[in-house]
């Protein structure tokens, strides 16, 4: 059997075995769904340690607290959320019906839709593999999940838990390469989950499109930062430097560029470096800070700040410690750099920071707008006014205001992108919808007012035409 047939036999015996199971319970119990998460809270709570040294291999260097409170803890408090909220999730959902249907009950049930795939980065590796696989499993789903190869020691610890936590029935994890993500993203799942590129993200939804296969795209690109006239440089950059550093910039949601009033840039490069030298002291920096994941990663990050150095743009780099192990890049604020170099058309994902001074607020929405949809933007202001005006007049996945990062742990708002940055969000309810059939369900009580519409035709069927086509 020849390589690639081994792998289309592995999917496609993993799938058929998920989907018999799905068939046999097609609409699980509260009490099972529930032991299916509390089976997440368990691997996390005994396994935790394991996970974040894991990690940290993969990465050359990750501070555990890093993925305690990036990984493990968001994932324990989307646990709580969903489990306290998922009676009430399951319950019909009661809609409405016009006057001339009062006779109808009408309500929605949300049906599990089957089997789920889910193809996970390396950047986050545990939380965006069981981040989906709660939502997933609250819906009553059965799930895949593909990790990356590129943090291949995590990867094999997740397949181990999963199968030390889960039978192949419910959850299973397949690893692989290139090879098997192009095969995984072929397979007529029910619905497909990818985080990651754009550009990969194009080849997975063509490749799902040939079976039909719904799909959620949680996608990238460029989050832009606002820091309005109004506001305090110095507690902008506390909070933006938070968002950029955390796993070396290597997050989706991560601020990508900063527009801050061209009057106050100076100021606000100065800020900048304070803040970094405060988060990373040079006696723990080593051990705080990430590192880049590979040596490709590092390679594209190092050209692109090249790149700027021959076009003779102002470099900014902060003096820390790096990890000794692996890769690594201080952090580096780009002061106006050209909007045609690599680093201002590309996702940097890593810790480098391009700041763009702009003149109005007019001219930095405008600048926004004349780039792709964004999954993120932030904004950073006291002004209500300046609040309306800026999320009135831009389009983005979401927002955090006066802070960064923190929409996403939020459990019950919708995650995910718009455009080039995505398709479709999930997390808490908004998730369990995403994984669910929403069935709409029309029920007959006592009379059935069809009837007063069938043939033979007549005055009364004229009267009830002009009757309900009235405006």
């Amino acid at each position: 059997m020849s390589e690639d047939s081994h792998i289309e036999f592995l999917l496609s015996d993993a799938l058929a075995r998920q989907r018999a199971a799905f068939e046999a319970d097609p609409h699980p119990s509260l009490a099972t769904r529930r032991d299916r998460l509390d089976r997440i809270g368990r691997l996390l709570k005994d396994r935790g340690p394991e996970i974040c040294a894991a990690v940290s291999r993969d990465f050359g260097h990750r501070s555990v607290h890093e993925t305690t409170m990036l990984e493990i803890v968001p994932l324990m408090g989307a646990l709580r959320h969903t489990r306290s909220h998922l009676r009430r999730w399951m319950k019909p959902e009661r809609r409405g019906r016009s006057i001339e249907f009062l006779q109808l009950k009408n309500t929605v049930q949300y049906q599990p839709l089957g089997v789920i795939g889910v193809m996970v980065p390396w950047n986050y590796p545990i939380f965006l593999a069981l981040g989906p696989l709660i939502d997933i499993l609250a819906a009553g789903n059965r799930a895949i999940i593909k990790p990356s190869e590129l943090v291949p020691q995590t990867s094999a610890l997740l397949s181990t838990l999963i199968g030390a936590y889960f039978a192949p029935e419910e959850v299973t994890v397949i690893e692989g390469g290139v090879d098997v993500a192009a095969a995984f993203s072929a397979q007529p799942f029910d619905h497909l989950v990818f985080t990651g590129s754009t550009a990969v993200g194009r080849k997975v939804m063509a490749a799902a499109a040939a079976n039909l296969t719904p799909v959620t795209l949680e996608l990238g690109g460029k989050s832009p930062t606002i820091v309005a006239p109004d506001y305090s440089h110095f507690s902008a950059a506390r909070d933006i430097v938070f968002g950029k550093l955390m796993n070396a910039g290597q997050t989706c949601i991560a601020p990508d560029y900063v527009l801050v009033e061209k009057g106050r840039l100076e100021q606000f490069v100065s800020a900048l470096q304070a803040e970094i030298v405060r988060c990373y002291p040079s006696q723990s920096s080593a051990m705080h800070y990430t590192g880049i994941v590979g040596e490709r990663a590092h390679r594209r990050l190092v050209d692109g700040l090249q790149e700027c150095r021959d076009r003779g743009v102002r470099l900014v780099t902060a003096d820390i410690t790096l990890p000794q192990a692996g890769f690594a890049i201080a952090p580096t604020l780009v002061i106006d750099p050209p909007a045609d170099c690599r680093l201002m058309e590309e996702e940097i994902f890593g810790p480098i920071l391009p700041i763009i001074p702009y003149d109005t607020l007019d001219d930095a929405i405008a600048f926004i707008r004349a780039r792709p949809r964004p999954l993120t933007l932030y904004l950073f202001t006291g002004r209500n006014e300046t609040r309306r005006k800026v999320l009135e007049s831009t389009i983005s996945g979401n927002v955090t205001v006066n802070g960064t990062l923190l929409h996403v742990a939020q459990n019950d708002l919708p995650f995910g992108g718009v455009g080039p940055s995505g398709i479709g969000a999930y997390h808490g309810f908004d998730g369990f919808k995403r994984f669910s059939h929403a069935r709409g369900i029309a029920t007959v009580r006592i009379f059935n007012p069809a009837r007063l519409a069938m043939p033979p035709y007549g005055r009364l069927t004229e009267l009830l035409a002009k009757f309900m086509g009235r405006i």
